[in-house]
């Protein structure tokens, strides 16, 4: 598994707004789409393209396009769906998919609820999208999926990333043949007792949505 923190100046600025506690919600929706896609510019550098004749207003040339099947973008509900705009941003081609999991609070594993995917992901790259690594349950689960359902690659695109989050992931696909990559903008110190990132942001989908208590 390959880990890729992406050190530039626009993603630490607004990584930092993020996690201030005065930002409301429809500013950290808009930081927060911002961000994703500056992290998407980075996590689809190994996307798949083949060559296109086209032509010019000057002459014929040679670009590139997408390979088929497209990749399959995938958020994981809910948070992830805050992320969603900011990656087809520069996937507009891509297709999405959606999968619904749930940490209990208590044991932190995770569970799923809903998967809205194709059954069959046979040769196709795959970006999940997650706004925290934290202990990294779902995310092992999330990629678990794909992978078995015969995604080609999986990429994970995250806000931030706890260490320990990292070590599971990298124990989880230490022996797998499959390429597995998780991008994000930060490797914090460490979670919690509750299992939160820290520093961190709070809850991601909480303060996307308002819905903190």
């Amino acid at each position: 598994m390959r880990i890729h923190v992406v050190d530039h100046p626009l993603v630490a600025h607004k990584l930092s707004t993020l996690r201030d506690r005065r930002t409301d919600s429809p500013t950290f929706r808009r930081l927060a789409d911002e961000l994703v896609t500056l992290l998407a510019y980075e996590a689809t550098r190994g996307v798949r393209v083949d060559p296109v004749a086209i032509s010019t207003p000057v002459s014929e040339t040679t670009g590139v396009k997408l390979s088929y099947p497209r990749p399959l973008v995938v958020p994981i509900l809910r948070a992830g769906l805050g992320m969603l705009d900011g990656m087809v941003r520069l996937l507009p081609t891509a297709e999405v998919g959606f999968l619904g999991m749930i940490r209990n609070e208590d044991t932190l594993e995770p569970s799923t609820y809903a998967t809205r995917m194709p059954d069959d992901l046979g040769g196709r790259q795959a970006y999940v999208l997650d706004p925290m690594l934290a202990t990294g349950g779902t995310l092992i689960a999330a990629t678990k999926l794909l992978l078995e359902r015969g995604a080609l690659d999986v990429t994970a695109i995250c806000l931030l990333a706890a260490p320990e989050g990292v070590k599971i992931m990298q124990e989880a696909f230490a022996d797998t043949e499959a390429n597995v990559t998780v991008v994000t903008a930060s490797i914090d110190e460490r979670l919690n007792e509750h299992g939160y990132i820290v520093p961190g942001l709070g809850d991601a989908g909480d303060r996307l949505y308002g819905t903190a208590g």
